[in-house]
């Protein structure tokens, strides 16, 4: 029950679908991370149709403890639901949530052929890693930065292409800074930015795909969430904040943001296991 492939086998098995059944564990990127993977499982000519998406059930005292020992939860406690605060000055870390979401993937020409109308069109998408600390960012945003110029180099598209971002947006102090930065950096010009977490916390290894879903039907729909709790938004920030209320706009084009936990942190004198001396 406790397996990381338990949740791609049990769709499996209730959908009766017989292709590659995988996990992606990327940390808070694992949803995206699905989706991406779905895209080349397609492209290549392995699946006509691929379910990605996440799953996550976080909730747990294990869980709670270890994220609140990192100093990564949020401790406002006086009023639990505006704890999430994406981008505001006051935010102080994140809330844990628990949820789900899976997208149907498939190539144009055949949901042209069969009649069915894309929601949306997964143009590109792109990943890095900015090999810094376990946990911390690197103070530049170097990863993220790369990981969304690599989405618009393979989307062929420019900066000035990109209407609306939905940002991974967790509330915590130096996350929300880095990642503020490596979007009014890479796009310049003041895409309409949003974080759904301030309404439905950080959901983990499911935001992303959680997030992507959300994202295209803020395409289908030419409407863009607020992002809750977001009262004060920070200075230092160069960003073209959604608040208060939804944004009626149209989108031609739409990104999707995620970040994860890094590679964890070698203790002195334990050589890397990527570079370990072989046994003579």
């Amino acid at each position: 029950m406790i397996g990381p492939s338990t949740p791609a086998s049990e769709i499996a098995v209730a959908c009766g679908a017989l292709g590659p059944s995988l996990v992606t564990a990327t940390a808070c990127a694992s949803g995206s991370t699905a989706v991406a993977v779905a895209r080349d499982l397609l492209t290549s000519g392995q699946c006509d149709i691929v379910l990605a998406g996440g799953t996550e059930a976080c909730n747990t005292p294990l869980i709670a403890t270890g994220f609140a020992q990192l100093g990564a939860l949020s401790t406002r406690c006086d009023d639990p639901s505006t704890a999430s605060r994406p981008f505001d000055r006051t935010r102080d870390g994140f809330v844990l949530g628990e949820a789900a979401a899976v997208l149907v993937l498939e190539r144009a020409r055949d949901a042209a052929a069969c009649g069915r109308k894309p929601r949306a069109l997964f143009a590109g998408c792109g990943s890095a890693t900015d090999a810094h600390h376990p946990t911390a960012p690197h103070p530049e945003g170097r990863g993220v930065k790369e990981a969304i110029r690599a989405a618009l180099a393979d989307a062929a598209l420019t900066h000035q292409d990109v209407d609306h971002v939905n940002a991974h947006g967790t509330s915590t102090l130096r996350g929300d800074a880095i990642e503020a930065d490596a979007i009014s950096t890479v796009l310049p010009g003041g895409p309409f930015v949003t974080s759904t977490k301030g309404a439905l916390s950080h959901s983990l290894g499911a935001a992303g795909a959680v997030e992507a879903a959300l994202t295209v039907l803020s395409l289908q729909h030419s409407l863009i969430p607020p992002t809750a709790n977001l009262e004060s938004p920070d200075p230092a920030f160069d960003l073209n904040l959604v608040t208060k209320a939804a944004a009626n706009e149209r989108i031609n084009a739409a990104l999707s943001t995620s970040v994860g936990f890094g590679w964890p942190q070698r203790r002195p004198g334990i050589p890397h296991p990527l570079t370990a001396p072989r046994e003579q």
